[in-house]
């Protein structure tokens, strides 16, 4: 399955300001998005859906609290960064937070 992917305005400017001191993230982040594509509408280990967002909230997001970078080999089990995404179950779309 072919997900689309998008992501709000300040998602892009903070994966070019981390990638500056993590070198390998961006490589990084293209195997996720490869990884979730093929897993949905399954989620990766340690994604968690995010719950009392309130009754506006109808697209289900999701917390993804295992996402390691290359570069943060050797430094512990729980180094690594969280990524946030809404995913658009009825157009698979999903949109970075």
């Amino acid at each position: 399955m072919d997900a689309e992917f998008e992501a709000v305005p300040e998602f892009p400017k903070e994966l070019k300001k981390l990638s500056r001191k993590y070198k390998s993230l961006n490589e990084d982040f293209e195997k996720f998005r490869t990884v979730l594509t093929i897993t949905l509408p399954n989620h990766t280990p340690g994604t968690f859906e995010i719950s009392d967002l309130g009754a506006n909230v109808k697209t289900p997001i999701y917390k993804v609290k295992h996402f390691r970078s290359r570069d943060f080999r050797g430094k512990g089990s729980i180094s690594g960064f969280r990524i946030i995404y809404a995913h658009m179950q009825n157009s698979e779309k999903i949109i970075f937070i």
